[in-house]
């Protein structure tokens, strides 16, 4: 039974969507689709490679930035080849192996967002908590464990998930609500009990997403109350400024995901159009505002990423 189950998915495809009523006009909107890959993947490769190049970046709070930028050049990368694959040639059939290790991709890296903006707030509380033993307390060996850390966990609480599906049979029509491949659309395909794969996946969501977003609250919490033990206005507005850009992608994070979670929820009758563009702002967003936010907000990237400019024109 195995072996034969093993053969049918070999032989297996799934089809995806693209944009649910607007399937005439895919070709306009592969511009703007792939413009966003561009900024997402440009602007974040540029802050991993100005952090790693200057030496006045190797310090927590800007290691921590190269590692966000890492996770969300990861999501750009996985989903682009199926999402312009539908927008430019109207490719819709993956095969099923394909579409598994795409929907690990994506939520491994998702993950890993997660992971990163939960030690980022550690970051900040640390650098108004403890300022003067801040280097001390955050070494570049403990980030680095940190950020191993949080690979780590990530793959091996997502591992499961493409397994589990593998297992199953699957004897009708596999198509996909998005043009990407998710956990919660897979699950729908099997014509067999999908529970443990449920139970498994919201398991998931609250030991990461759940835990982290309620980790970096409490944070914030703490953040607030040293700083209004700040004796000084300017020194209370200089502390808080320190976390707004950090503030900003949480929320750029957070907010669609809520979203996509509650429309899924409590507007299953809303148009398919309606969930698909939110769950691309879950996706395509971030990435994209992110290194928008911390170059306008931080000017030490700016200025690292001016001096990649400079020194590519003086080798010029």
């Amino acid at each position: 039974m195995g072996n034969e189950n093993n053969e049918s998915l070999d032989l297996l495809s799934v089809f995806l969507t693209g944009i649910p009523g607007l399937e005439a006009h895919h070709g306009l909107l592969s511009s703007p689709f792939f413009t966003m890959y561009i900024v997402a993947i440009v602007g974040n490769s540029l802050i991993m490679v100005a952090v790693q190049a200057d030496p006045a970046l190797h310090e927590p709070m800007y290691l921590f930035l190269s590692m966000l930028a890492v996770t969300e050049v990861g999501v750009s990368v996985s989903t682009l080849p199926t999402v312009m694959g539908i927008l430019w040639f109207d490719v819709r059939q993956v095969d099923f192996d394909g579409c598994l290790a795409q929907m690990f991709f994506i939520h491994t890296f998702s993950c890993m967002e997660s992971g990163v903006l939960l030690a980022m707030s550690y970051d900040r509380f640390v650098a108004i908590y403890n300022p003067l033993h801040y280097t001390v307390i955050l070494t570049i060996p403990r980030i680095i464990y940190m950020g191993l850390g949080i690979t780590l966990k990530s793959v091996i609480l997502m591992a499961p998930l493409p397994i589990l599906l593998r297992q199953l049979p699957y004897c009708h029509t596999n198509v996909l609500s998005h043009s990407y491949c998710l956990h919660s659309d897979l699950i729908q395909l099997p014509c067999a009990d999908t529970k443990l794969n449920s139970i498994l996946g919201l398991a998931i969501v609250l030991a990461t997403f759940g835990l982290d977003s309620l980790l970096i609250v409490v944070s914030y919490i703490l953040i607030l109350y040293t700083v209004l033990g700040i004796a000084s206005r300017e020194g209370r507005w200089k502390a808080l400024n320190t976390c707004v850009s950090h503030i900003c992608a949480v929320l750029v994070y957070y907010v669609p995901m809520i979203g996509v979670s509650v429309m899924h929820r409590v507007a299953k009758h809303v148009s398919p159009l309606v969930h698909t563009l939110m769950s691309s702002i879950y996706l395509f967003v971030p990435p994209v505002l992110n290194p928008i936010i911390y170059s306008v907000k931080t000017k030490p990237i700016r200025q690292g990423i001016a001096t990649l400019f400079s020194c590519k024109r003086e080798l010029i």
